[in-house]
């Protein structure tokens, strides 16, 4: 059996604020809509990229927190992306390190208060 993530929710208090933040971040566009009654914003989804769609989610089920899954996403540069998590109302948690043969990590604290981690594969 294969078992994979195909779609993620990241909980926000502040919808607005959230989608400048990961579109600054990530330099990407976001599409506003409503899934179940709950306000989001979808992260710009190319249709060729490999991975999971990423939804920003607002609503009362939805608390923003640094304790729990944390989700890697992966990105050309990290360190590129680290430097503009302070601009943008975030915090790096744990600077971008190597930790095996090439592969880079990192986590930082959204505008939200959400934990999320990078990685360049």
């Amino acid at each position: 059996m294969r078992v994979r993530a195909t779609y993620i929710e990241i909980p926000v208090e502040n919808l607005d604020r959230a989608a400048y933040f990961y579109g600054q971040l990530f330099g990407v566009s976001l599409r506003r809509t409503v899934i179940d009654a709950h306000p989001c914003c979808v992260l710009d989804e190319d249709s060729d990229a490999e991975g999971a769609v990423i939804a920003l989610m607002e609503g009362e089920s939805y608390v923003p927190s640094i304790d729990g899954t944390r989700v890697y996403v992966t990105v050309d540069d990290v360190e590129d992306v680290l430097g503009r998590v302070r601009a943008l109302g975030g915090s790096i948690l744990y600077p971008a390190q190597e930790v095996a043969d090439g592969l880079i990590v990192a986590e930082l604290r959204d505008s939200e208060g959400n934990r999320l981690a990078l990685s360049n594969r």
